[in-house]
């Protein structure tokens, strides 16, 4: 499958099957994070990898936007990793990178018939909190991933989209 048709076919899905996610799998999904480019290749993002029904359970204490799935991905930054223009003193790569990482993720995912949605309702310092990460640690977002369930289509916007002249300029 070429990338556009992959891209197409890949939605958010809202409702996983209770089938678990093979560690091979789960595996290559990791590696494609670890091989997306990051500013100045700093590599900030931290990636953990929620599977314990506590950890879930805290998840969904957290989110309604779980969805069921047995495998969540949280994704933050270390603000001390992270690239900070000298020219700018508010331009930080952070977020960008963990963004970066996190989509070369949902992309390998689907490629291997992997179903994800990208998750940002929660309260972020509440996670960092709950789950006691570092101090110097931002969450960004967080990633269900496994199989959907039986039935589950792409949701109603799925296929909207701006045309490029209403996105694109050329200077």
């Amino acid at each position: 499958m070429d990338f556009l048709e992959l891209a197409r076919k890949r939605f958010s899905v809202r409702k996983f099957s209770d089938k678990p996610l093979e560690k091979e799998k789960l595996d290559l999904i990791l590696e494609a994070g670890r091989l997306a480019p990051t500013a100045k290749n700093f590599q900030p993002q931290r990636i953990y990898v929620l599977q314990s029904d506590e950890a879930l359970k805290k998840m969904n204490a957290l989110s309604p936007c779980v969805y069921g799935a047995k495998t969540v991905l949280v994704f933050t930054y270390n603000e001390q990793e992270e690239w900070k223009n000298a020219q700018e003193a508010e331009v930080h790569s952070g977020v960008e990178d963990v963004s970066i990482v996190a989509t070369h993720m949902m992309l390998a995912a689907a490629s291997l018939g992997v179903d994800t949605i990208w998750c940002n309702r929660f309260a972020n310092t509440q996670l960092e909190v709950m789950f006691n990460l570092p101090e110097e640690e931002r969450a960004v977002l967080f990633m269900p991933i496994g199989y959907r369930a039986e039935g589950v289509e792409p949701g109603p916007l799925h296929t909207a989209s701006k045309k490029l002249d209403e996105i694109v300029r050329y200077l």
